[in-house]
C-alpha cells in the first residue's frame, strides 16, 4: 500500500505524467482530462496575469458546479492568488458586501446570477468576466480562448478565501498566508489529505454532490483531484440521481452532508435497492450534526465506507473512522494528528471526560485570523486553541462528542436543552423531512421550545401529526426536552452546506412576540 503512495501525487504531476488520465469523467460541461484541464487552467493564468493581476491579489467567482470554477480554483493555485467562490444563494448586499471587504481584483459570474451582482460595479475590477453575456463584462469563453495553453512561468502557490456562512450572524473571512514553494510539489504534499481518508490513488470516481464554492465540499474534491479520482460532478443534487451515477461510474469516493443522507434514505425501498453501491470505499460528511439514527441506517446500507470529520473553514480538529463509530455511535472522531482538543468551561478551565463545555482546538498548521475583525479573532481563542461555537464532551479515551451550538443552546427553566438531540429525534419519525428547533422567549420558563418541521411528502401538517410528533419525543427525550409546539413549514432554510439557517426563524418568532 505505501509503494502507491510513493509515486508522483497531485494535480500537477498527474496532469503531466498522466495527461490522458480523466480529471472528469461526468459534469454540466462534459468529460475533461487532466491535460485538458491543466491547459485550461493556464490560459486562465495567463489572462489574469494580462489584466494586471500580482501574486496574492483575490479572485472572486460566483459560478455553478463545472468546469469554469475548477479551473479557476486551480490557475490560482499556480498563479499566486487566492480564489474567493461565492456563495450563490447570496443577495446583492451581502455580495457587494464581501466583494468590498475582500479586495477582489477580478470577479467572474455566472449570467444566472446577474440580479446578485446588479449593484456592483466591474469597472472597479482588474478583469470582470462571465459566462453568457452580461453588461460591462467580457466573455470569459473568449478571454480564454485568446490566451495561449503553456505552463506559465514563476509559478506561485495560492490558496483559497472563504467566508463563513454567515447563518448566525454576518459572514467572516478567513484567509491565511499563501503556502511557499511549486505548486506542483505542494500539491503532491496535499495529497496526504486523500490518505487521512484512504482515498487510494486512482481508486475511482469521485461523486461531487454539493456546492463546489463550499470550503468543505472544495477541500475533498480538491483532494480527489490531488489523489488522481476523476470528478462526477452533479449541478445540483437530487437523491435518486446520485444513486445512479454512483451505480453508472462506479463511484469510489465522495463528499456528502447528512441532510443528503436524510434525503437518500427517503427514496421508496425499490430505488434504493436496485443501485449497485458496492464500489463505495470512501464516503466522507461533514458541515452539520448526523442524526444517530441516520449514521447507523447509512452504514447498515453502504456499509462501513462512511467516515466523519468535524471542524471548521478556520481548521480541521477530528476524525471518525467507519469501525471507531460503530464502536461509539455519535462520535466525530478523535483529533487529527498534530491537533490538540479540549473541552472548557466559560472561564477557560478544561473540563474533564464526560463534561460538556465549549470545543476548542488547534494547531501549529490552523492558526488563522478573521480578515479585519480582531475583537472576533481574539474572542474565538484561548491561548493557542479556538472554537467554532460548538458545545461537546470527550470520553475517555478522547473521543469527541457534539451536543449543539453554543448560541443555538436553549434554556428553559434553567435547564440547557440542546437543539441537536431533539432535532435527531425528530428526523427519526417517518414522517418528518427536515426539521428545527428553536428557543422562543417566554415570560415563565425564559424561553419555550418550538419544532419548526418540513413535513414528508404525502404527509399533512396538521394538529394529528403535531400531536403524533409530541408522542414520539416523549417516548425517547425527557419531559423538559420536548417541543412545547410544533409548526409546519413547506421548506426550511438551509445553505448550500447542509446547515440549517435557523436566523430567519428566530428572527421570525422575536417579531411575532414584539
Amino acid at each position: 500500500m505505501d509503494r502507491i503512495w510513493e509515486q508522483r501525487l497531485g494535480f500537477w504531476y498527474i496532469a503531466e505524467d498522466h495527461p490522458d488520465h480523466l480529471a472528469v469523467v461526468s459534469s454540466p460541461d462534459g468529460e475533461w482530462t487532466y491535460g485538458e484541464l491543466a491547459r485550461r487552467a493556464h490560459r486562465a493564468v495567463h489572462l489574469l496575469r494580462s489584466r494586471g493581476l500580482a501574486p496574492g491579489d483575490v479572485v472572486a467567482a460566483m459560478l455553478p458546479n463545472g468546469i469554469d470554477l475548477a479551473t479557476l480554483w486551480l490557475a490560482c493555485h499556480e498563479g499566486g492568488w487566492y480564489f474567493l467562490p461565492l456563495n450563490t444563494l447570496l443577495t446583492e448586499g451581502e455580495v457587494t458586501a464581501i466583494l468590498v471587504h475582500s479586495d477582489a481584483r477580478a470577479l467572474v459570474v455566472d449570467e444566472a446570477h446577474a440580479a446578485s451582482v446588479a449593484g456592483v460595479d466591474p469597472t472597479r475590477f482588474a478583469g470582470a468576466f462571465v459566462r453568457g453575456t452580461l453588461d460591462g463584462f467580457d466573455s470569459l469563453a473568449s478571454a480564454l480562448a485568446a490566451h495561449a495553453p503553456t505552463p506559465p512561468d514563476d509559478r506561485a502557490c495560492g490558496a483559497l478565501f472563504v467566508y463563513t456562512s454567515g447563518t448566525t450572524g454576518r459572514p467572516k473571512g478567513i484567509r491565511r498566508a499563501l503556502p511557499p514553494g511549486d505548486p506542483a510539489s505542494v500539491a503532491h504534499e496535499a495529497a496526504v489529505f486523500g490518505r487521512a481518508f484512504d482515498f487510494v490513488p486512482f481508486g475511482g470516481p469521485h461523486l461531487v454532490s454539493t456546492a463546489m464554492y463550499h470550503g468543505g465540499s472544495a477541500a475533498y474534491w480538491t483532494g480527489a483531484l490531488n489523489v488522481g479520482h476523476p470528478l462526477v460532478i452533479m449541478a445540483r443534487f437530487d437523491a435518486e440521481e446520485a444513486l445512479r451515477l454512483i451505480d453508472e461510474h462506479r463511484v469510489f469516493s465522495a463528499y456528502m452532508v447528512p441532510t443528503q443522507f436524510h434525503r437518500l434514505l427517503q427514496l421508496p425501498d425499490d430505488v434504493r435497492a436496485r443501485a449497485d453501491v458496492s464500489s463505495l470505499h470512501s464516503v466522507v460528511h461533514s458541515a452539520a450534526p448526523c442524526p444517530l439514527e441516520v449514521k447507523q441506517r447509512m452504514l447498515a446500507w453502504w456499509g462501513p465506507v462512511v467516515w466523519e470529520t468535524y471542524g471548521g473553514m478556520e481548521g480541521p480538529a477530528t476524525i471518525a473512522k467507519p469501525h471507531r463509530w460503530l464502536e461509539r455511535p455519535g462520535t466525530v472522531g478523535r483529533a487529527i494528528r498534530g491537533t490538540r482538543v479540549a473541552i472548557l468551561d466559560d472561564a477557560g478551565r478544561e473540563l474533564p471526560a464526560g463534561e460538556v463545555g465549549g470545543i476548542y482546538y488547534g494547531s501549529a498548521e490552523s492558526s488563522f485570523e478573521y480578515v479585519d475583525d480582531v475583537e472576533t479573532t481574539r474572542a474565538a481563542h484561548r491561548g493557542p486553541l479556538f472554537t467554532i461555537g460548538d458545545l461537546g464532551y470527550l470520553d475517555a479515551d478522547g473521543y469527541l462528542f457534539i451536543c449543539g451550538r453554543e448560541k443555538d443552546m436553549i434554556i428553559t427553566g434553567g435547564v440547557n436543552v440542546y437543539p441537536a438531540e431533539v432535532e435527531a429525534t425528530l428526523l427519526a419519525h417517518p414522517a418528518v423531512a427536515d426539521v428545527a428547533v428553536i428557543g422562543v422567549p417566554d415570560d415563565e420558563w425564559g424561553e419555550t421550545i418550538v419544532a419548526v418541521v418540513e413535513p414528508v411528502a404525502g404527509h399533512v401538517g396538521d394538529d394529528d401529526l403535531a400531536t403524533d410528533l409530541l408522542a414520539h419525543c416523549r417516548v425517547s427525550l425527557a419531559g423538559f426536552k420536548c417541543p412545547r409546539q410544533v409548526e409546519f413549514r413547506a421548506a426550511l432554510p438551509r445553505t448550500d452546506a447542509g446547515k440549517l439557517a435557523k436566523r430567519p426563524l428566530v428572527d421570525e418568532y422575536a417579531s411575532r412576540r414584539a
